[in-house]
């Protein structure tokens, strides 16, 4: 059966791609992101409502809006302008800190034909820029099938071994910096059209036979809400070129001190006034 399907997916691709090799073909394609946040605190540490307006705040903080302009060998992904969010701080003593994830002002670029990338990246006030190869996602075609839009998706999985999400409440939960961190094993699901024939994707997600309209990773949602194919204005793609220069493995080791530098900062001091101070800092 997934060889049945291979075969047509790739057979409706070459079909399309046929279609629209005539034309200088590129696109823009806007993507909803949203992640699902539940974090169960003791009655002792936070009363119900103030719960719930954390969880409601951190909700809002993971909603955003990117833009993946695209042809048929490069891309860029980058956060659609907005008002910056301020770090969420709740009064009462709490105060959330989440280490990780991309800024407003980040670019990813991407060569599917070259198979690189390079992401210019804001950490904490210091401009990066990655460069590295590739990954390649070892994905399994499935039998489903269904629109979003206008679009006739295929699905596809790939399975990965992730670090679970780690969670501190002030400084009796600091994390053991000696401790290897827990894995555990997440179904990656993504939805693809060959409508569009484009290996690509939101963020990371890309190699499969058609543009990725939308992506299931853990409590990470990116779904497609527009795409408009051969604009009027012709789009450039152009690769980053500002910040300092690293691959994907220092800036990750830069990325940890950093976010150990972030704990500590924002670890609440015992002053003696017990219950009064909760520091809520997210990882992963």
């Amino acid at each position: 059966m997934t060889t049945i399907i291979r075969v047509l997916v790739i057979s409706l691709a070459l079909v399309y791609a046929s279609a629209i090799d005539a034309q200088d073909f590129q696109g823009v394609a806007t993507y909803k992101t949203q992640r699902k946040v539940d974090i169960k605190m003791d009655s002792t540490s936070m009363n119900s409502e103030m719960h719930e307006r954390m969880m409601e705040m951190m909700k809002k903080q993971f909603q955003k809006t990117f833009l993946l302009t695209f042809n048929k060998e490069a891309s860029l992904y980058k956060q659609e302008e907005e008002l910056d969010k301020p770090n969420v701080g709740m009064g009462d003593g709490i105060q959330i800190v989440s280490i990780g994830g991309g800024g407003g002002s980040d670019v990813l670029y991407k060569n599917t034909k070259e198979q690189r990338y390079t992401d210019q990246v804001d950490t904490y006030g210091k401009i990066f820029l990655v460069k590295d190869d590739i990954e390649k996602i070892d994905w399994k075609l499935e039998s489903d099938t269904k629109y979003i839009g206008e679009y006739q998706c295929f699905k596809a999985t790939y399975t990965k071994m992730v670090e679970k999400p780690r969670v501190s409440f002030g400084s009796d939960d600091e994390f053991d910096e000696e401790k290897e961190p827990e894995m555990e094993e997440r179904i990656v699901t993504a939805w693809y059209t060959p409508q569009i024939p484009v290996n690509n994707g939101p963020n990371n997600y890309q190699g499969l036979p058609g543009l990725i309209l939308e992506v299931h990773d853990g409590k990470l949602t990116i779904i497609c809400s527009k795409i408009v194919l051969n604009p009027e204005d012709k789009i450039e793609i152009t690769e980053p070129t500002k910040g300092k220069e690293v691959n994907q493995e220092a800036y990750e080791k830069i990325m940890d001190k950093k976010a150990k530098e972030m704990m500590e900062r924002y670890r609440p001091r015992n002053d003696g006034r017990e219950g009064e101070s909760i520091s809520i800092s997210i990882r992963g």
